[in-house]
C-alpha cells in the first residue's frame, strides 16, 4: 500500500517575511520561489498582491517565467463587510496578480467576527461564501485559510465548522485550519481536524483539509504533525520557521518528520537531501544566522564534542544520532576533529560542470581550505558564484584575468551632502591601469572605478549591475574591529548570482565580493 500523499504549501515569501528582522527584496523572493520549485514543493505563496510593489514585481516575474512544478498562490482576505466582491480592492488585486491559486483568509471565530471585523455572524458567512465563489468563478483554485479556527472551535464549535462549510460549498478545494495565535495544544488540533473531516463528509464535499500552525508555544511542528495524523492532507509553513511573533511551523522539520519518521509521501528523498542547503540558503538570503542547534539542518544537529559521546560515535556513527545526517544534506561532526566534507564539494563542483577526483590531493586540500575559510567567516550557502570561482581557480591552466594591485577610498561631506571617491590600480596582461570614480558610497565608487578600468578590455562586463548588498557582523563583541561578511547580488539581464567577501575591513570585504562577481562573468560568460 502506497504512503498517503501530503501536500506541502510554503508561505515563506509572505508569512515568513512578517517575521522580525526579515525583509526580502523582489529578487530574493523570486530566487527562493525557484529553489522551492526545484525541490518539488507543491504550492509557493508569493505574497499579498496590491499591498506593496515588491509583491507586484514578483507576481509579474513568475508570470513571465513560470515555475515548473509548484503552483503560485496569491494571498488575500475575503471581501469587506457590507461590500461587493466586484468593487473590493483586495479582490481586484488578486485578479490582476494573474496567480492561478488564491488563498483567501477569513474569520472562523465568532469572537473575532464581533470584536475585530465588527460585523454579524451571518454577514461573515456571506463574505466567505461570496469571496470563494468569486475566485472559483474566474477559474482560480481557491484555498480557504480558516483564521483562528481552533480558538473559534473552542468558543463556538458549530459556527467555526459552518464558516468552513460555507467555503467548501462555494467551491474551495482546500479548507486549511489555522492555529493563528499559536496557543493550541496537540489534543485540540486533533479534535478540530477530525471534526472538520466529519462535517465535510456529512455534506459530501470533496474539499480537503490542511493545517497551518504558529509557534507561540513552541508546538508548531508538533501541531502540524498531529494535524496530518488526524487526517489533514496539506501542511502550510515556512522555511526555518520564519514568521510573525514566534514564527510559523518550520517546514524543514515538518517534512523531515513526515517522511523520515511517519512514512508519509511529502517530498522526494532527493529533495530532503538538499534540506540543509535550502535552510542555510534561505537564512543567508534573509541575512539571518541559522541557529547552530536547528534540528536536522543546523551545524550542531549531528555534532559531538568530547568525552564518551565522541568515543561512541567513532566506534559506530549511529551511537548518538537519530538518522543518517546525509538524508537531509547534513554531516556528522566531531568538533575537535571534523569529519570530511568531500562529498558536498564534489557534488557542488559537478553542478558547475567540473569533475573533481575524490582522492586527488588537490580535492583534499580544497576541503581543508574551505574549512579554514569558513573559520574566517566565509559562507558559501548563498554565494554559489564565489564557490564556483574558488573551484575554478584550482583547475589546471586557470589564470586570473586581472590583479588588483592597490585601491583607496575616500568619503567626505561637502555642505549637506556626502560624496565618495575611489581609485584602483589593476594589472591586466602586464599592463597597469590606474582609474578613479565617484559614487554615492565607497562600495559604489569602487565598483565604478573597477568597471572603468576593466570595461574596455572585458566587454562581458557591459550591463552587469549590482542588485543587492548585505552586511553581517559575525563577532559583534569585537566592536568596530569585528569580522564582516558581505554578500553582493549582481545581475545581467534575467540572470542573478551572488558572491561573498569577508574581512575585518568592510571595504575590503566588499571589494572581494565585487571582484568575485566580475571575474565570474568573465570566466563564465552570462548571457
Amino acid at each position: 500500500m502506497s504512503a498517503r500523499k501530503i501536500v506541502v504549501y510554503d508561505t515563506t515569501l509572505r508569512d515568513g517575511a512578517q517575521g522580525p528582522a526579515v525583509s526580502f527584496s523582489a529578487a530574493d523572493k523570486d530566487r527562493i520561489a525557484r529553489v522551492l520549485d526545484r525541490l518539488g514543493f507543491d504550492y509557493v505563496e508569493g505574497g499579498f498582491p496590491g499591498s506593496n510593489p515588491k509583491d507586484e514585481e514578483l507576481f509579474a516575474g513568475l508570470a513571465a517565467v513560470p515555475l515548473k512544478h509548484a503552483k503560485v498562490a496569491a494571498f488575500g482576505a475575503t471581501r469587506r463587510a457590507g461590500g461587493r466582491c466586484e468593487e473590493d480592492a483586495n479582490m481586484n488585486a488578486l485578479v490582476e496578480s494573474g496567480a492561478p491559486v488564491w488563498t483567501l483568509v477569513g474569520k472562523s471565530d465568532a469572537w473575532q467576527v464581533a470584536n475585530v471585523l465588527q460585523t454579524t455572524n451571518n454577514e461573515n458567512l456571506a463574505m466567505v461564501e461570496e469571496s470563494v465563489a468569486y475566485g472559483v468563478g474566474r477559474d482560480r483554485e481557491v484555498i480557504f485559510d480558516a483564521e483562528h479556527f481552533f480558538d473559534g472551535y473552542t468558543r463556538d464549535a458549530e459556527y467555526a465548522i459552518e464558516v468552513c462549510l460555507s467555503a467548501a460549498r462555494a467551491g474551495a478545494s482546500w479548507i486549511v485550519l489555522c492555529d493563528t495565535n499559536g496557543g493550541s495544544q496537540p489534543s485540540a488540533i486533533r479534535e478540530g481536524v477530525e471534526a472538520m473531516l466529519r462535517a465535510l463528509g456529512e455534506i459530501g464535499s470533496e474539499a480537503r483539509v490542511g493545517i497551518h500552525t504558529h509557534n507561540d508555544c513552541e508546538l508548531a511542528v508538533a501541531n502540524s504533525l498531529e494535524g496530518v495524523i488526524a487526517g489533514a492532507d496539506m501542511v502550510q509553513g515556512t522555511v526555518n520557521g520564519y514568521g510573525e511573533r514566534c514564527g510559523n511551523a518550520n517546514l524543514v522539520s515538518v517534512v523531515s518528520n513526515l517522511v523520515l519518521k511517519l512514512g508519509f509521501d511529502a517530498l522526494p528523498e532527493a529533495s530532503l537531501e538538499q534540506f540543509s542547503e535550502l535552510s542555510r540558503t534561505v537564512a543567508e538570503i534573509a541575512n539571518l544566522a541559522l541557529p547552530l542547534q536547528q534540528p536536522f539542518v543546523g551545524y550542531g544537529a549531528f555534532a559531538h564534542k568530547g568525552g564518551q559521546h565522541v568515543a561512541a560515535v567513532l566506534k559506530h556513527k549511529d551511537a548518538y544520532q537519530h538518522i543518517d545526517p546525509a538524508v537531509v544534506g547534513n554531516e556528522a561532526r566531531v568538533l575537535v576533529s571534523e569529519l570530511s566534507g568531500r562529498g558536498n564539494v564534489l557534488a557542488k563542483a559537478r553542478e558547475f560542470g567540473l569533475e573533481l577526483d575524490r582522492d586527488d590531493p588537490q580535492t583534499r586540500w580544497l576541503v581543508q581550505h574551505l574549512k579554514e575559510l569558513e573559520h574566517q567567516g566565509y559562507s558559501y550557502e548563498a554565494a554559489d558564484a564565489s564557490f564556483e570561482m574558488l573551484v575554478r581557480r584550482l583547475q589546471p591552466g586557470y589564470e586570473a584575468p586581472w590583479t588588483v594591485a592597490d585601491f583607496t577610498t575616500q568619503v567626505r561631506k561637502n555642505g549637506g551632502s556626502v560624496h565618495a571617491e575611489a581609485t584602483v590600480k589593476v594589472e591586466v596582461g602586464g599592463m597597469l591601469y590606474h582609474t578613479a570614480a565617484s559614487g554615492n558610497g565607497p562600495v559604489n565608487a569602487l565598483d565604478a572605478a573597477l568597471r572603468k578600468a576593466l570595461g574596455p578590455r572585458f566587454p562581458a562586463l557591459d550591463d552587469v549591475s549590482l542588485h543587492d548588498y548585505k552586511v553581517r557582523i559575525l563577532n559583534g563583541d569585537a566592536g568596530t574591529a569585528a569580522t564582516t561578511r558581505v554578500l553582493v547580488e549582481s545581475g545581467k539581464g534575467t540572470r542573478r548570482w551572488t558572491t561573498v567577501g569577508c574581512s575585518s575591513n568592510i571595504i575590503e570585504a566588499s571589494l572581494l565580493a565585487l571582484l568575485d562577481s566580475l571575474e565570474y562573468v568573465v570566466s563564465r560568460p552570462v548571457e
